[in-house]
């Protein structure tokens, strides 16, 4: 819910926050090699680049929206029919991204930018190197097991938040159907075939998606899930004392503490909150219903999940 919400605001607030999350001294420190951040690295991060523009959560809804990015990230990257395809998922990430600013050429370029060094740093990896991305990136979020109303309705989540693997549907690309063994003797000759049948019901997939700058992705994990207009909310899973220990690794020590936030600095040193001036007064987003549904949201989430948000300020 919005006050006073209009398509001239709208365009600017993504405007904003994609010219920022596409910052070119931004994405160099993203493409260079480093360790997977902490979930308060993360968590730093999103917090300013959603404010990067006159648009302003508090605490409940920013937790909410946070809740709902990792949860739906969690889910392309586990349903990915191959590790290779977290390389397809971001493009359809980025194609979304370029259709919100197709009418500012600038910001535009800077979003194609990244998208060549996506492709030359990624596109020659080996399919065993995608596996050990997609195994690093499941790691992060394994211990997350938040509802999402969407995917409880479209039965891709279960109650306690995880979700659920299809037995059915396009097999890997260059993978066969499963259904027959093939038996091979000391020669390489095939010598015996079985037949077995399964649960599922597979077929073979009609084509690659497109690994180019512009193309058809074929894969439709990672393109809007709010095609179908319904209401979404995301709820908390399980109890709070198991949430409580999921939680643990946030509150922690972390041994490499200040290195993180010494490159935090850097990393965010280029990126500026934009401040409503003169008349403006910004505008506030409520991702529940209505303002008490969102007080009542902050005062019961357990205080472990409760991100404390790091503020750097840097200077160049």
């Amino acid at each position: 819910r919005v006050d006073e919400w209009t398509d001239v605001d709208r365009k600017r607030v993504m405007n904003d926050i994609i010219t920022t999350m596409f910052n070119k001294k931004f994405m160099e420190e993203l493409f260079k090699p480093q360790e997977l951040y902490s979930k308060k690295a993360l968590r730093t991060v999103y917090d300013r680049l959603a404010h990067a523009s006159i648009m302003r959560l508090n605490q409940a809804s920013m937790d909410k929206l946070y809740d709902l990015m990792t949860m739906a990230f969690k889910y392309q990257v586990l349903l990915c029919p191959r590790p290779k395809d977290i390389l397809l998922v971001t493009f359809n990430h980025l194609d979304a991204i370029k259709d919100f600013v197709r009418d500012s050429p600038g910001i535009l370029n800077q979003v194609d930018e990244t998208f060549r060094q996506l492709i030359e740093t990624y596109s020659c990896l080996s399919a065993g190197e995608f596996q050990l991305i997609r195994q690093t990136l499941l790691i992060f979020f394994q211990d997350m097991h938040i509802r999402v109303s969407i995917f409880l309705k479209d039965k891709v989540q279960n109650s306690n938040g995880r979700f659920v693997l299809p037995i059915s549907g396009p097999v890997p690309w260059g993978t066969e159907v499963p259904g027959l063994i093939r038996m091979f003797n000391r020669n390489g000759d095939e010598v015996k075939r079985t037949e077995f049948t399964t649960d599922g019901n597979y077929v073979t997939p009609q084509r690659e998606g497109s690994f180019d700058l512009y193309g058809d992705r074929v894969l439709k994990l990672g393109t809007n899930m709010y095609s179908v207009s319904r209401p979404v909310e995301t709820h908390m899973s399980g109890s709070s004392k198991n949430l409580a220990s999921h939680a643990k690794e946030n509150i922690a020590p972390n041994p490499l503490a200040k290195e993180e936030l010494n490159f935090l600095a850097r990393l965010l040193g280029g990126l500026e909150i934009k401040k409503p001036g003169g008349s403006e007064t910004g505008f506030r987003l409520n991702l529940f219903t209505t303002d008490e549904e969102e007080e009542h949201a902050a005062l019961t989430r357990p205080e472990e999940l409760s991100y404390k948000v790091i503020n750097i300020e840097a200077t160049q």
